[in-house]
């Protein structure tokens, strides 16, 4: 029953790891189905993560930290929005700026307020968000397989792993059961039809970039009030990138776009599990090698080596109305 166990270990560690990239996938979802690309995701993710970390040890609150993760997110997916609808900026351009500005900023802030190196205090456990058992987890932890699904992989998580993975059948229904929905995909696959239409280009592409900014605040604060104990320089060590490469994957549907972030998340866990471990016949595989391959399927997917993927056909594209 010992492999049973370390299965059970495995998978609820890929659940763990698998959150941060959900919420940015997601996040990207919204935005680039409106027809603005977004590759400051990273960025976006990492001042969430800072502003969590920082106002959850100064108001001993992670509701606190939660509220300013998505606010100082927000106010960045704005500025990204400000630049590439309202000036038609480059949309490659401004996420770079993005990814920079927060790199930057989060250290330099950082390291003023706290002089830390960058870093925020750590976390007491009132001041972040603690696993949560499920009722009857205790009770069915000795039944075997059943008792390990439940107690071990589905509880023991925070409240926002839980809301990850509701917004993903929640997004499903935005997108393709509502008026909102159906219009944010008009505007990124047609726009000027959609202004005829009566849709406000502008404006639905506004509401869309601050979804995105809603859910890259939940990532961040996810990194450093509920994964960690507060928040370290550059700690987001890609995610962004890579969620957007499993967005690519998911062909930007949301359950597709689960099932690449689980995918990715597994690679992590299993990549976490084999450090230090010999495997029959190799030996003992170098951490860094095992750590590399996130990075290297992140890289063949967003080079189109895993099957062809279509963006929405006015993805990146700034809209000019038509006189």
């Amino acid at each position: 029953m010992e492999y049973l166990d370390t299965i059970a270990q495995v998978l609820a560690s890929t659940i763990r790891l698998s959150v941060p990239l959900l919420f940015a996938c997601l996040a990207g979802l919204y935005s680039e189905r409106s027809g603005v690309f977004d590759i400051g995701l990273e960025g976006k993710m990492l001042i969430a993560a800072f502003s969590a970390g920082a106002i959850a040890s100064v108001g001993h609150s992670p509701w606190l930290g939660l509220l300013a993760a998505v606010g100082a997110s927000v106010a960045f997916a704005l500025l990204h929005g400000f630049a590439v609808i309202t000036h038609r900026g480059d949309q490659i351009v401004s996420g770079l700026a993005i990814n920079v500005i927060a790199v930057g900023l989060t250290a330099q802030v950082g390291s003023f307020w706290f002089e830390q190196g960058g870093q925020t205090p750590q976390l007491e456990q009132g001041e972040r968000f603690l696993e949560v058992t499920l009722p009857g987890a205790d009770a069915l932890a000795a039944v075997p397989v059943v008792g390990q699904v439940y107690a071990q992989i589905l509880s023991g998580h925070s409240v926002l792993v839980y809301f990850a993975f509701a917004m993903v059948p929640i997004t499903w229904y935005v997108l393709f059961r509502t008026r909102f929905g159906l219009r944010l995909r008009a505007v990124g696959e047609n726009p000027a039809a959609a202004d005829t239409a009566g849709v406000s280009v502008t404006r639905m592409r506004y509401a869309a970039v601050v979804c995105c900014g809603v859910l890259c605040g939940f990532a961040g604060a996810y990194l450093s009030i509920a994964q960690s104990a507060g928040f370290t320089r550059n700690m987001t060590a890609g995610k962004g990138f890579i969620a957007l490469a499993a967005l690519v994957f998911a062909k930007w549907q949301p359950v597709p776009a689960m099932g690449a972030c689980l995918l990715f998340g597994l690679l992590d866990a299993v990549a976490i599990r084999l450090q230090g471990t010999p495997i029959p016949g190799i030996g003992v595989v170098p951490v860094q090698l095992i750590q590399a391959v996130p990075y290297a399927l992140t890289v063949a997917l967003l080079a189109g080596f895993i099957g062809r993927a279509t963006p929405p056909k006015a993805g990146g594209v700034p809209y000019v109305k038509e006189r």
